[in-house]
């Protein structure tokens, strides 16, 4: 079988877990929406992944036939041997998964020596935890210049995906001189 998009093994893996198999509500973390939500739906379905069952009480809906059967999406046999290798059985979390609302972040990865989540190298986000690492700090003007982002942006960054997402202890101190200054003091 050709292998799953990141998107596509989000809403499996979901469905997988529910007693009814349903595929909807979708998981806050999923990013895909609107038309490309509905193409990679639709492709599942064309796989074999998914199939479409008359609702359940309760259930949202996908469509209606032409009879008027209301109509649920629902994780197939096949699906289920998909995330698990070929067992069937309900496959385990995958590793990483959070169990709180918050989306992770996108591509990040696992540091495997100190097991820590690092963003993609060469990124913005990179370069702000490399300035954030420094003995010194740095200021929002100093991330500026290094990110050509918005100062608003450094502060989402820091509170979103440094804070949040990666869980990074940063620190922010008031220094002589220099103003405020942020930098990663550990894990919080």
């Amino acid at each position: 079988m050709a292998k799953l998009s990141d998107s596509q093994l989000v809403i499996l893996a979901a469905a997988a877990r529910r007693d009814d198999r349903a595929v909807h509500p979708l998981p806050r973390s999923l990013k895909t929406k609107g038309a490309a939500l509905t193409r990679t739906l639709e492709g599942l379905i064309a796989k074999g992944l998914l199939e479409e069952r008359a609702a359940s009480s309760g259930a949202e809906i996908w469509r209606e036939d032409e009879d008027g059967t209301q109509l649920m999406l629902a994780i197939s046999e096949a699906g289920l041997k998909a995330l698990d290798g070929g067992s069937g059985s309900t496959p385990p979390e995958p590793s990483g998964a959070r169990k709180s609302p918050a989306r992770p972040l996108r591509k990040a990865a696992v540091n495997e020596a100190a097991d820590e989540p690092t963003p993609r190298p060469g990124t913005k986000l990179a370069r702000v935890i490399a300035l954030l690492k420094r003995r010194n700090g740095a200021t929002i003007d100093e991330i500026v210049k290094a990110t050509d982002w918005q100062p608003h942006s450094v502060r989402g960054a820091i509170s979103g995906a440094l804070r949040k997402k990666l869980g990074l202890h940063v620190i922010s101190e008031k220094v002589e001189g220099r103003g405020r200054v942020y930098r990663i003091g550990g894990r919080g």
